[in-house]
């Protein structure tokens, strides 16, 4: 065990914003090792602040389900594959298609754009801060679109997915880590967690069989697969706990931290 790489939401952070101390102590335990920790997750880069006030992470974030990489500790961007806005676009009209009710939005380097309606928590921070507006009116090809969303308020994260996903394989690569909410995931074509997680492991002599990885939705399917020892949480979805073949306990257990333990206890036999 030479990296861990850990999702984030649903994985080590409850719906409560909270990590547990217990986790925060293993984390820290394979730093102490000598163990490198990264996270990887559909998080924007803006979103990454409970590593750092909880667990004091100052190291590599994959973010974005892999289109950005992130140094945390001197908060700048280290690599980006962003989508084309005529790919964001093209899908976006095939999507309506499909689902006339659907809504969108795009992470971009540099900000967010949103669609009227896309989000209905009128007090949500993002309102505060980001005007909603229709994407083929705001954005511009200046701007580096590394997430591309869409949103409908029936039906299930995974049928929307079916529908959708075949539809635009050839514009966006297509995914969801949303429990309850439609809501789908779209990067570059080719890029997904684990691509970005064997590109930088490869740039520290890291081979997948020396990696261990914790993630517990179809984001993290194709990470899960890659990594040498990949646990899926026991309360996550199907689709994950069947690509990993090997199950971390349910969250709420801190079943990342009991991994960790036992796994650094064996290390010290």
């Amino acid at each position: 065990m030479r990296l861990v790489a850990s999702d984030i939401d649903g994985t080590i952070l409850g719906h409560d914003g909270k990590i547990s101390s217990r986790t925060i102590r293993a984390f820290h335990a394979c730093r102490d090792a000598g163990i490198e920790v990264v996270f990887v997750t559909g998080r924007p880069p803006r979103w990454l602040y409970p590593l750092r006030e909880q667990i004091g992470h100052s190291g590599i974030v994959i973010c974005s389900n892999g289109a950005v990489v992130w140094d945390l500790e001197a908060d700048k961007l280290i690599s980006a594959n962003a989508l084309s806005i005529a790919s964001v676009l093209e899908a976006r009209r095939i999507i309506k298609q499909l689902r006339p009710d659907a809504l969108f939005a795009a992470e971009t380097l540099t900000g967010f754009h949103l669609e009227p309606g896309f989000i209905e928590n009128e007090t949500s921070e993002l309102l505060a801060e980001f005007t909603p507006a229709w994407l083929d009116e705001t954005l511009t090809a200046d701007d580096a679109v590394v997430k591309f969303l869409a949103v409908t308020r029936s039906g299930t994260p995974d049928d929307f997915l079916a529908k959708v996903q075949p539809a635009v394989a050839h514009l966006v690569e297509t995914t969801h880590s949303a429990p309850r909410t439609a809501l789908l995931e779209m990067s570059a074509p080719g890029i997904n967690k684990a691509v970005t997680l064997a590109v930088y492991a490869a740039s520290r002599g890291i081979e997948a069989a020396e990696v261990v990885a914790f993630g517990d939705m179809p984001n993290d399917v194709e990470m899960l697969r890659w990594a040498g020892d990949g646990y899926a949480m026991a309360s996550g979805h199907p689709e994950a706990i069947s690509a990993a073949g090997q199950q971390a306990p349910h969250f709420d257990d801190d079943g990342v931290a009991q991994i960790l333990e036992a796994k650094l206890a064996s290390l010290r036999v």
